[in-house]
């Protein structure tokens, strides 16, 4: 059968309706990150190690460890090689589990909010 010359080169990817793998398809249908949850502004900073990924880490794990060679938060990895949140929270999970990457928390993340401050900027937003 002779090729579609107005066929993407990719089948996965359709350029009008954007990538037609589901991320639970991308992630074998994990929809939480394993080790315990993180914050969406945590810090990922790959780790330092002459050590590859092993074969089993999906190409998305390798562009994951390449963009976090400089401190950069989830969202903003999420954003950078546009994949979903939710994939993105998975597969950081695999690579920290393994020792590829480290996170980094928020200090604000790790605090609970003071109830004080909340009241006072409802009160400020209700008085405009």
């Amino acid at each position: 059968m002779p090729a579609d010359p107005r066929r993407a080169p990719h089948d996965w990817l359709d350029h009008d309706a954007g990538p037609v793998v589901r991320p639970y398809a991308m992630t074998q249908g994990r929809v939480a990150p394993s080790g315990g949850e993180f914050d969406l502004l945590a810090f990922v900073v790959a780790a330092a190690s002459d050590a590859p990924l092993p074969a089993s880490m999906q190409p998305e794990h390798h562009a994951i460890v390449g963009a976090a060679w400089e401190p950069t938060s989830v969202v903003e990895l999420a954003s950078k090689l546009d994949l979903a949140i939710g994939v993105v929270r998975v597969f950081l999970g695999d690579l920290r589990s393994a020792g590829f990457i480290s996170l980094y928390e928020p200090p604000a993340a790790s605090q609970p909010h003071d109830v004080d401050v909340l009241k006072a900027v409802v009160n400020g937003l209700r008085a405009l």
